[in-house]
């Protein structure tokens, strides 16, 4: 991996002390041009203090006010009881008379309640046409890294390409291009990717975005005469990590841009990384020649975990919430009811659970039912005799070819009989059908059939378990099908 310090521009942070070192909390600093750097080697810690004073006032006035007036303010100095705060000339005073109440309580929250703040106006600051339409970009969510992410049949080949190329950037599989319908995870292998080279990629520059993020950016660049500036945001990263480029479609001079960003990027040796919701050959609406460089690495595609991966999801978020689950019935319905989707997986646990903090019921199966039923209603499981005759086969260890048999044999007609009343119960086959998939008994001898395994039903625990064992793993299996 080669180390080098990204140009000024997009990678100088205001805290950061110059030289050619870059310490682990700056890596991905980003900064508009012509702003000072400042030391302030006593309160090293107020870069993280800033971050966490900036998200509290965008939760107190709103994303939208935030964004307009509060995003250009920029901390430089802190003595431990004052704060100065850079803002643009043209509408500093505004803001210190509008939302010096707001900044000063939210400041308090983070640094205590002795600090004051002062504002003074940014000096240097280039002409408006000449600064970069970009701020520090989002930070990459902690809680999505490989370590979290669960390994199943489904995903194990995109877990280990995304890991390969955090561990190898530009070596491995470039581009890698994953594929997968919304909520399987491939947002979360993005940020897995990005946190892994924060972490030990040895000072490597690493860029997250979303087509739609780019387009905007693209964009605002035109408006305002800033392409280089744009481009080299993009095209001085080590490793760019582009979300849903099927958004892309459609747009002309964004697609153009983004070729040339591609080329800029592949043909130096830097990584890309790309997730989409459809296959590159499926992307009618972009350019040909954009699909041709997306196929021309590693395409790997996730699908919807199966029965056992869904447990396990549900485990894991529990664990990482602190969730004490006594019942382990619970986790197993839901991971039943909810097949295709992990975002909807892991809701359906949280209203699991909401639901218990409001009303004080304890989290058991019946009321986990009583949840699902009410946000995904279960539908009738419509399944084939001959699938529930080899379960049951299965289950009983005997060969379908007896099953079927006129053997009147204990063991055989004991099986025979779960078999028919299975059928009867998640089929919608009439008496006489049922009978003849079983070998050719009439009806009265499907009803007789039933009618012995519901009474024992009744008397014996051990068949209701036999029964609730190939009832849950039918179930499970279909639904697993019907993915």
């Amino acid at each position: 991996m080669r180390q080098r310090l990204p140009p000024a521009p997009f990678a100088v942070g205001i805290f950061a002390r110059p030289g050619p070192v870059r310490p682990a909390f700056l890596r991905l600093a980003v900064t508009l041009p012509g702003r000072s750097r400042l030391e302030l080697p006593a309160h090293p810690e107020l870069t993280p203090a800033w971050r966490k004073v900036r998200a509290e006032l965008r939760r107190v006035v709103g994303e939208s006010t935030y964004e307009l007036w509060l995003a250009p303010l920029e901390a430089t100095a802190w003595d431990g009881r004052v704060l100065s705060l850079e803002v643009p000339p043209d509408i500093g005073p505004w803001i210190s008379r509008r939302f010096n109440h707001v900044i000063q309580r939210s400041v308090r929250a983070v640094l205590g309640e002795e600090t004051r703040v002062e504002f003074a106006p940014l000096h240097s600051q280039p002409p408006r046409s000449q600064q970069p339409p970009f701020r520090e970009p989002p930070p990459f969510n902690p809680r999505y890294s490989f370590n979290q992410f669960i390994i199943g049949e489904s995903n194990r080949l995109a877990h280990a390409a995304s890991l390969a190329v955090a561990e190898l950037p530009g070596q491995a599989y470039n581009p890698l291009f994953l594929h997968a319908p919304p909520g399987l995870g491939k947002t979360h292998l993005l940020h897995a990717i990005g946190n892994y080279v924060r972490d030990f990629g040895a000072g490597a520059v690493v860029r997250y975005t979303t087509a739609e993020a780019f387009t905007n950016h693209f964009l605002t660049a035109l408006g305002s005469r800033s392409l280089n500036h744009f481009k080299q945001a993009y095209r001085d990263a080590d490793i760019l990590l582009i979300d849903d480029v099927q958004f892309l479609a459609s747009k002309a001079k964004t697609e153009e841009e983004f070729f040339h960003t591609f080329n800029a990027l592949y043909e130096t040796g830097r990584q890309l990384v790309l997730t989409c919701d459809r296959l590159p050959h499926q992307l009618v609406a972009v350019e040909e020649r954009l699909r041709e460089r997306f196929e021309a690495g590693l395409v790997a595609n996730i699908s919807p975990p199966d029965f056992s991966t869904r447990v396990a999801i549900l485990r894991k978020r529990a664990a990482l919430d602190h969730i004490t689950i006594q019942d382990p019935r619970v986790l197993e319905l839901i991971a039943q009811r909810i097949a295709s989707n992990v975002r909807a997986l892991e809701g359906a646990l949280i209203r699991v659970v909401a639901y218990h903090s409001l009303t004080g019921h304890q989290i058991d199966g019946e009321m986990t039912m009583r949840v699902l039923d009410g946000i995904c209603p279960a539908e009738r499981v419509s399944l084939s005799a001959g699938t529930i005759q080899h379960a049951v086969a299965t289950y009983y260890q005997v060969p379908v070819d007896d099953l079927l048999s006129s053997s009147r044999r204990a063991q055989l007609a004991w099986a025979r009989q779960v078999g028919i009343h299975l059928t009867r119960e998640l089929t919608d086959l009439p008496l006489q059908a049922i009978g003849q998939a079983f070998g050719g008994p009439n009806h009265a001898t499907v009803l007789h059939a039933c009618k012995r395994v519901a009474d024992r039903l009744i008397t014996d625990d051990d068949v209701a378990l036999e029964l609730r064992d190939l009832t849950d793993g039918l179930v499970a299996q279909q639904a697993d099908r019907s993915c």
